[in-house]
């Protein structure tokens, strides 16, 4: 990418300058007429006379123009002129466009967003301190190729990012040429994120399908051997078969979306929802399961709308999840409580909080701090016989990262336990 130098407007034509100047050279043709008439001057010296002033009415406007025209040219420098700033404000990837120096000159939105620390007329080394920049950096400058890095960004979240330093040729004040430096972005995240999700859900397809896999192969052995003439054995070895393809389905289902919000965990949602109906929602729907196992649901929520920056679907998932473990593993209590208050984050900010309490026999302390693991569980028999994956709070657990929000989990044993899911708190404005 070169950038051209503007080049200087040209020179008004004489026919312009004879307009402009109609007046004076009218004024002193009829001033000199009247002396030649008077006889005070001849012809010859009057003629001589009008021709020194139209001289001095026409040539100060070629040379105001001209020393206008310079001082623009020294005024602006072509780097930093409007179509410039506009190229690098529609870049798609976040852009910096630096001088030889390494002070920004122009930066796009994107860029602003990325580093928020860059300024113009600034360097970039003290906003970008990534060593793997600062070194791609300070090569580019001092040999004037072009440079790649590639980064881990830790905040807000884990993000892969590859830097290109491209050297692009531009004009100078004056006329000469030199070279700043552009630097592109591009977020390699979702790529890395896509192998990742490959990785793990091959590695922990095959270690948790192996179980029901292994029982439904066993079964159909059974069925077409010694069972084949059974009616009873065939009902009972049906239904578990039934269970074990329920228990694979819902496994795949929870590895995919637990892999679909990983993939886009560093991209926060910018919807303001209500959680209210959400909650409802969901409580509505389990309400069989409830029934079923003689649990009555208890909502305390506001009047108002509570507004938060998400994604519904996945909080959907999220708040199912919750109320549905309280419903499965905390029904000995007979009543589950589902609750939103306001409180103060550790950084002092406002936080919604959804509190989802059950009266069950709780969770033992040495279990708190890995329930959010995968395929974690507190008691595998219990959890298998309840149709549980071992992978809800684990999912819990990420969309609450990627809302930029955190969960507690409170327990004490033969006393229940409480899951609170925190949020950020949304600012007021028009529900999507």
């Amino acid at each position: 990418m070169a950038i051209d130098a503007p080049t200087s407007p040209s020179s008004p034509p004489w026919s312009d300058r004879l307009r402009h100047s109609t007046v004076i050279l009218i004024a002193a043709a009829l001033a000199l007429s009247v002396v030649v008439s008077l006889g005070e001057l001849s012809a010859l010296h009057a003629i001589a006379v009008f021709l020194c002033i139209a001289a001095a009415a026409l040539i100060p406007w070629r040379l105001h123009d001209t020393a206008a025209s310079r001082e623009e040219t020294r005024r602006v420098n072509p780097v930093e002129s409007a179509a410039v700033a506009a190229v690098v404000a529609g870049m798609p990837d976040p852009a910096v466009l630096l001088d030889r120096a390494g002070r920004v000159i122009h930066l796009n939105a994107a860029a602003a967003q990325l580093a928020p620390a860059l300024r113009r007329n600034e360097l970039a080394q003290f906003a970008l301190r990534s060593p793997e920049i600062i070194t791609a950096l300070r090569e580019s400058i001092a040999t004037t190729e072009p440079r790649r890095a590639t980064y881990l960004d830790h905040v807000p979240v884990d993000r892969w990012m590859e830097l290109t330093i491209t050297p692009v040729p531009v004009p100078t004040t004056f006329g000469g040429a030199d070279k700043c430096m552009l630097m592109t972005f591009h977020d390699q995240t979702p790529l890395r994120r896509v192998e990742e999700m490959r990785a793990d859900f091959v590695a922990n397809a095959s270690h948790e399908l192996r179980t029901p896999l292994a029982a439904l192969s066993g079964f159909i052995d059974t069925l077409q051997g010694q069972a084949k003439d059974d009616p009873k054995a065939r009902e009972r070895f049906l239904g578990i078969m039934h269970n074990q393809a329920t228990r694979m389905a819902r496994l795949i289902d929870d590895l995919l979306s637990l892999s679909r919000v990983e993939l886009s965990a560093h991209v926060r949602p910018d919807t303001l929802v209500d959680l209210l109906p959400i909650i409802l929602q969901v409580a509505d729907g389990l309400e069989p399961l409830a029934r079923e196992r003689q649990v009555e649901v208890e909502t305390q929520l506001p009047e108002t709308p509570v507004l938060i920056a998400g994604d519904r679907e996945e909080l959907l998932r999220l708040f199912e999840n919750l109320i549905e473990n309280a419903l499965k593993y905390g029904a000995s209590g007979g009543r589950i409580i589902v609750s939103l208050i306001s409180g103060a984050a550790p950084d002092g900010t406002q936080e919604i909080r959804v509190l989802v309490r059950d009266f069950g026999p709780g969770i033992a302390p040495e279990h708190l701090p890995r329930l959010t693991e995968r395929f974690y569980r507190v008691d595998v028999g219990d959890s298998r016989s309840q149709g549980g994956t071992g992978l809800g709070l684990s999912l819990v657990k990420h969309i609450l990262n990627r809302h930029r929000g955190r969960l507690l989990i409170e327990s004490v044993p033969k006393q229940g336990a409480t899951f609170t899911a925190c949020f950020p708190q949304g600012k007021p404005a028009a529900l999507s």
